[in-house]
């Protein structure tokens, strides 16, 4: 009997000792409870913990209620999350990393940035970042402008608005320099917060 060329590889966890557990089915439940796919005996994990559904190609990791939360790449989830390759998913003392071995891109030094400007949280690369209020406001402002080029004037009032014209290019320079050194690889080197000489800063975002 031959395989089906138009099967997908089916994506898995690996547990610390190295053991891969198949994500088959329509979900995969982990917890203490005998009854679960992926059985993990701690107390600091719940009976019924996280479970891993499908949603057509996707996997999608939610919590279970479970009493100590369950951890997407050191954030805690409340709602659900998607999972991409090599993300890291720590239930109590454990932590298992996701592998999709139908992954079609190959890995980019190209930070990816995430901004729920509604939710005040900014990721790169899957990992939260935290911005003071004014980084996050700058932030915000580009990414709304995402591509565009922004004036020094129009960046001094939109996140300093309570100095109204006394801002000075330091000011700016200075807190384009603090953003840089969160969001970027190499803020010596930077690919999403750029500085077009003489006219301002810009975003690159897709």
């Amino acid at each position: 009997m031959t395989s089906d060329p138009t099967e997908k590889p089916i994506p898995y966890l690996e547990d610390p000792t190295g053991r891969e557990h198949l994500l088959t089915g329509e979900s995969v439940t982990i917890g203490r409870a005998a009854g679960n796919d992926i059985v993990i005996t701690s107390k600091r994990v719940s009976r019924e913990h996280a479970r891993i559904r499908r949603d057509g190609w996707r996997r999608i990791l939610e919590d279970l209620n479970s009493t100590n939360g369950t951890f997407l790449n050191n954030e805690r989830i409340v709602t659900g999350r998607e999972l991409r390759d090599r993300d890291r998913i720590k239930i109590g003392d454990v932590m298992f990393t996701f592998h999709d071995p139908d992954i079609t891109y190959s890995d980019s030094v190209f930070p990816n940035l995430e901004i729920d400007t509604s939710a005040g949280v900014v990721r790169v690369n899957r990992q939260i970042v935290e911005l003071s209020p004014k980084e996050f406001i700058l932030l915000a402002y580009l990414r709304e402008r995402a591509n565009e080029v922004c004036s020094k004037d129009e960046i001094a009032q939109t996140v300093w608005p309570e100095y109204e014209s006394d801002v000075y290019d330091y000011q700016i320079e200075n807190l384009v320099r603090r953003l840089r050194a969160k969001i970027e690889a190499e803020p010596s080197d930077p690919q999403l917060l750029l500085t077009m000489r003489g006219l301002g800063y810009k975003l690159v975002h897709g």
